[in-house]
């Protein structure tokens, strides 16, 4: 494990509270959210998965901090949370990640999000303004500790990607890779 991601539970939780507590409430639609194909790529069909990669969610980062995918590639993610914290991986462009921190904001504003649970049972609820959060998009995924999801994402442009966890403080404690193109 290398020295930058030591990070213990405690200033985890603490970051974790103040991020939510100072946030300013208003959030952005993510281009990453709603629709299949976005600006990264679109999903992709298991037939036509040419790698596999499995990555681990600790408490704060990714057990691989860079992953190498070809343009046109569909690749297969199986992604576990091995750590004590609800994680995200989702996959998106520095700024789609932005403003999906906001959206992730308001589901901690309105109970969604615990630091170790997520209700799933109200994802579907209002949170202002006719905005939900289901978190059912094709490029992300949502883990309680111990759970284990797939992402299946065909790379059908080739941008400045990254894989991050957009919990609320997550993101900026570390928790984000590169996905470079050969």
């Amino acid at each position: 494990m290398k020295t930058k991601h030591v990070v213990n539970k405690v200033s985890i939780a603490i970051a974790f509270s103040s991020v939510v507590a100072f946030s300013a409430g208003s959030a952005l639609a993510s281009p990453a959210h709603g629709s299949g194909k976005v600006a990264n790529g679109e999903p992709g069909k298991a037939s036509s998965v040419s790698q596999t990669i499995e990555l681990q969610m600790h408490d704060n980062y990714y057990s691989q901090e860079a992953v190498t995918v070809k343009k046109g590639e569909t690749v297969r993610f199986i992604v576990k949370n091995t750590g004590d914290l609800v994680h995200e991986f989702n996959i998106g462009t520095p700024a789609q990640h932005a403003g999906h921190q906001e959206e992730m904001e308001m589901m901690v504003d309105h109970g969604i999000l615990e630091a170790d649970k997520i209700n799933r049972h109200m994802m579907s609820m209002d949170m202002g303004g006719g905005k939900t959060m289901e978190h059912n998009d094709p490029n992300s995924v949502l883990l309680e500790p111990g759970e284990t999801k797939e992402v299946i994402w065909l790379f059908s442009d080739s941008a400045t990607l990254e894989y991050a966890c957009n919990v609320p403080g997550h993101y900026d404690l570390g928790m984000v890779g590169q996905i470079n193109f050969k």
